[in-house]
């Protein structure tokens, strides 16, 4: 099976200039209702003016309810992105069993903020190939 009959992009927060917190779009891991077993967070920085702006992931059974993911669930680290991160990737495991992810920023000490988003990589469906639209 090639790579893109397993994987699916979906955006979270999409890439614009952030002053502010924001809550990402939930991702749903049966997207299609193909069942995606695994999932990564992938955070894409642009210019970054000044700031902090914390990165976290969050799950949820019903995509309203989120909760921020256990520490357990998460291969590498969330990360606080500041104005010494221009252009870099992040990259997130997520192991936990819930059926919806996003990502959600909280923006602290920003005048101009900084450009960056993120995207859900879903992978390995229980039902192959990944529809693409």
């Amino acid at each position: 099976m090639d790579v893109y009959s397993t994987l699916r992009a979906k955006s979270s927060l999409v890439p614009v200039a952030r002053t502010a917190s924001a809550n990402g779009t939930g991702v749903d891991r049966n997207d299609n209702g193909l069942g995606y077993q695994d999932a990564m967070v992938v955070v894409h920085t642009g210019a970054i003016t000044d700031g902090t702006h914390t990165i976290e992931v969050q799950d949820s059974d019903d995509n309203a309810s989120f909760a921020a993911v256990a520490d357990a669930y998460l291969l590498g680290t969330e990360p606080v992105i500041a104005s010494t991160d221009d252009n870099k990737t992040y990259d997130i495991g997520y192991t936990g069993s819930k059926r919806y992810l996003r990502a959600i920023v909280t923006a602290a000490g920003t005048t101009t903020g900084g450009v960056y988003g993120a995207t859900v990589i879903l992978a390995n469906p229980r039902v192959a190939p990944a529809v693409h639209s």
